[in-house]
């Protein structure tokens, strides 16, 4: 079943694939964990895709928050394949799972 959960905390990390943790182990800690801090940097993505549809200044700031959203992707995928919990810079503080 581990690894399962850390398949889980990974895809959480991948847009929408967050879900599949939410679904499949609701109840574990640490795919609870990983699944908010998806759900958080999903949530940033979809805002900057919304801001990114104003002209100029909404690119500029929709291209920066996406290369700043993919590293955060990639700092989640390395701390969850370690099995780490650790909060994304910025947003990682933000629970909406509770």
């Amino acid at each position: 079943m581990e690894n399962n959960n850390k398949l889980y905390n990974i895809l959480a990390y991948v847009g929408i694939l967050f879900l599949v943790g939410l679904i499949a182990a609701p109840n574990e800690p640490d795919v609870k964990f990983h699944v908010n801090q998806g759900l958080v940097l999903c949530l940033l993505e979809i805002a900057l895709g919304i801001i990114a549809v104003i002209p100029v200044i909404g690119w500029v700031v929709g291209f920066a928050g996406s290369i700043f959203c993919l590293v955060l992707a990639i700092m989640g995928i390395i701390s969850a394949s370690k099995g780490e919990q650790k909060e994304l810079p910025l947003i990682g503080k933000i629970k909406i799972l509770k």
